[in-house]
């Protein structure tokens, strides 16, 4: 992925013309930007958060003429960069790409992680939505989701499940599944989602939720089964494949997505040009073809819109991770 990171050549006329038809003239009246913006990313350079930002920071950098500079802070599930961007002065210089993790489950698995997603963070917009697929391992004895249900009751705890860590998404939907399916699932966490597809393509574990983008491939050439895609719209990358929704398992959705932040009390004319700025460059060819490629759909709401969509995903998630816990103890 960092080749594609770094062969990003966006055209911008598209852009900027559209930036000026959308009303971003405040920025000459604010003086803003008038100096170089920083961008958090929570993810080491080349992963799904590092691209769309590197994307973002090229074609921003020449809407708002000042270069976007990323600053890659991985580690704590993304609450080192969290929590730095939420300390930040708000001023519009520094922004943090968020996601799933940081804005909706972290606050629910951990205590004092140092930020409040809703009361340290300004919503800017929400970039986009990456599906993930629902894959087995060709030798489990099931073609369709309803057998993989059937089987997973009639032999509680013989499915295993592999995800990228505890708490990681493919972990939270492998536990979202587990309360839509009523059935009994063992979870076997790795460090990182490559060496868990690994090893459900090998065989040794049997099930994972997985980003489409990641595999779609394997899916092709008949080493993974693909059993259905768990967001509520089909994938581009997998057309013929139906949703969770659509195959029983009313309303499951286990959507990965990213989102553009600023801290906290940052001036709602700086957010507002910062929302039409990232509008004209989402509505770039090139950038949304090189989004399509990583499986992502193009969202690009209002922060009004991204607000009130942060608010129902973390009572979501929090009774999912709440009911992990009660079954754990």
């Amino acid at each position: 992925m960092t080749s594609t990171a770094n062969s990003i050549r966006l055209p911008i006329a598209s852009g900027v013309a559209l930036l000026l038809t959308l009303g971003a003239a405040p920025a000459a009246a604010l003086d803003y930007p008038a100096r170089p913006i920083t961008l958090i990313v929570s993810h080491k350079a080349g992963g799904p958060s590092d691209v769309i930002a590197r994307i973002l920071s090229r074609m921003l950098g020449q809407v708002l003429r000042q270069p976007l500079i990323i600053e890659n802070r991985p580690g704590a599930g993304g609450n080192i960069a969290a929590e730095q961007a939420a300390n930040a002065t708000a001023d519009g210089y520094t922004l943090l790409m968020g996601n799933t993790s940081i804005l909706a489950t972290n606050p629910a698995r951990k205590k004092d992680i140092g930020f409040d997603p809703q009361l340290d963070f300004a919503p800017i917009t929400l970039l986009g939505t990456q599906a993930n697929a629902l894959v087995v391992n060709p030798a489990l004895p099931v073609h369709t989701l309803t057998q993989l249900i059937d089987l997973a009751r009639a032999k509680p705890g013989f499915i295993t499940f592999a995800s990228a860590g505890h708490g990681s998404p493919g972990h939270l939907a492998g536990e979202l599944f587990k309360a839509h399916a009523k059935a009994s699932l063992v979870h076997v966490p790795y460090k990182k989602p490559g060496p868990a597809l690994q090893d459900v393509v090998g065989g040794h574990v049997q099930i994972m939720f997985a980003p489409v983008a990641l595999v779609a491939n394997h899916v092709r050439a008949g080493r993974l089964r693909v059993l259905g895609v768990a967001t509520t719209k089909r994938s581009a990358l997998l057309p013929g494949v139906a949703t969770l929704d659509e195959l029983g398992l009313k309303g499951f959705d286990a959507t990965t997505w990213y989102g553009l932040v600023a801290p906290a009390g940052t001036p709602k004319e700086i957010i507002d040009v910062l929302y039409h700025s990232t509008a004209a460059a989402l509505e770039d060819p090139a950038a949304r073809k090189i989004m399509s490629g990583l499986g992502i759909d193009v969202v690009g709401n209002s922060p009004q819109e991204f607000g009130s969509y942060i608010a129902t995903q973390i009572p979501k998630w929090s009774a999912v991770i709440k009911s992990m816990v009660t079954h754990t103890h």
